[in-house]
């Protein structure tokens, strides 16, 4: 089940808004009545999917979008009058976020709705990605560490102490990282 923060000023509208998102489907629905409430909550939990009705009675919603795209991965949908779609779109588009125009039209809501979610789901996706390869490059340069040790203190040559470490990592059934370790405790210590 998908969660969904609805900020807006207007309790009626949480509630259009709550009937809107359940008519497509079953949401857990939280709300927040200004721009304040709603960075209380985002910095508590995290949320697939945040809704902002605008004007929001502290400011009006666009640098509340964007600071939730700065701290979060969730999809958003910025609800704001047809007559400045455009001129809150050009500002917020380079974020992902979403502008929905008011009177809202049921198709174009569900349509920004469902690419917030998997926008929100690609985002998750780059990140674990990205602290993948982080942890990848961390491993390539705790090994080189390691060979620049056995170079330095056993007179190997770059492709022995390469082939030093991926025969103890086979032979002691460890990953390369772990030899890697244990000879940067052993010479380094």
């Amino acid at each position: 089940m998908n969660s969904v923060l609805i900020v807006s000023s207007s309790n009626k509208s949480v509630e259009n808004l709550s009937q809107l998102l359940n008519s497509n489907g079953s949401y857990e629905i939280y709300s927040a009545n200004s721009s304040s409430e709603a960075r209380r909550l985002i910095n508590n939990s995290d949320y697939d999917l945040v809704i902002i009705n605008t004007p929001l009675p502290d400011e009006f919603g666009n640098n509340l979008a964007v600071t939730i795209t700065e701290i979060s991965a969730s999809g958003i949908i910025l609800i704001v009058k047809s007559e400045v779609a455009d001129d809150v779109s050009a500002k917020v588009d380079d974020y992902g976020v979403l502008v929905v125009p008011k009177p809202i039209i049921r198709q174009f809501f569900f349509q920004a709705l469902k690419l917030s979610l998997a926008s929100k789901k690609r985002i998750l996706g780059l990140k674990s990605e990205n602290i993948h390869l982080q942890e990848k490059i961390e491993e390539i340069r705790t090994v080189t560490r390691a060979k620049c040790i056995l170079i330095q203190y056993l007179n190997m040559t770059e492709s022995q102490a390469h082939r030093y470490i991926e025969k103890q990592a086979m032979d002691l059934r460890e990953t390369r990282l772990q030899v890697a370790i244990n000879i940067l405790k052993t010479y380094e210590s």
